[in-house]
């Protein structure tokens, strides 16, 4: 089966520091992937090489068969209209109220009416258990876990076919983060979305993901599915799952 999303020797470097050396990984459509690794292991960075936001170094990125750093720029502008992204410090817009931030991609790219847009906004607000009274409200009026999930009613707006997910419940709560991961899974299992999440909730992982690729030193040390992770036999695998201390996975502080 061919791969829906193939990332492939991908390499990249910051003022001859190098943060990814060679990943390789594939994903097939429809389903969802958990990218974990310690921090300062790069996850952010390949997201945003999958985007097209960093230009990598060496490698590629093909997503449903477009190759983000060498397709042609009206491919790679029509992939990305089929992408949803939830950034981890949620990225709202402060002069805009929360139906706007919600509807931005709808006003802008769709051209949609406004009347239409701001329905559509309080819809999938509801849809993320935020009432249509926030929609007039503006981000720094909302606590962090509504602005997580305004960001997530945003990042489903244009009903996409691929969601990218940073630390979707960084900073949250444990039932907070928890009604984020139901959320999430719900809208890959409902809508077939294919979903690739940085995450570092390990708890529930066999259950939120039928993926997983852990990233450590450049590399994507292991990847398969979450159900075979108890069988992986993986120093690296079994260290990240369990949180030990312990390990092939030392820490790293950031420059």
């Amino acid at each position: 089966m061919t791969a829906y999303i193939d990332v492939k020797n991908l390499a990249k470097s910051f003022n001859h520091n190098a943060v990814l050396e060679d990943v390789s990984f594939t994903l097939e459509k429809g389903t969802s992937l958990a990218l974990v690794g310690p921090s300062a292991a790069g996850k952010t960075v390949l997201l945003k090489c999958m985007l097209g936001l960093h230009d990598a170094d060496a490698g590629s990125v093909v997503i449903d068969g477009v190759n983000i750093g060498h397709g042609s720029p009206q491919d790679r502008d029509q992939l990305m209209r089929r992408v949803g992204v939830l950034f981890q410090q949620n990225a709202l817009f402060d002069s805009q109220t929360i139906w706007e931030n919600v509807s931005f991609r709808l006003l802008g790219e769709l051209k949609m009416p406004q009347k239409q847009a701001r329905d559509k906004a309080i819809d999938l607000l509801h849809q993320v258990g935020l009432s249509a009274d926030v929609a007039m409200l503006y981000p720094a009026d909302l606590s962090g876990g509504m602005q997580k999930r305004v960001g997530l009613a945003r990042a489903i707006a244009t009903e996409p076919d691929i969601l990218i997910l940073d630390d979707p419940t960084a900073g949250l709560d444990p039932i907070l983060a928890h009604t984020i991961d139901v959320l999430i899974e719900e809208i890959v299992r409902s809508r077939g979305v294919t979903a690739i999440a940085i995450t570092g909730e390990m708890a529930k992982i066999r259950t939120r993901y039928r993926n997983l690729a852990l990233l450590y030193d450049g590399i994507i040390q292991w990847h398969g599915k979450t159900s075979q992770i108890d069988d992986a036999h993986n120093d690296y695998l079994s260290q990240m799952v369990n949180g030990l201390a312990e390990g092939p996975i030392k820490m790293k502080l950031r420059n």
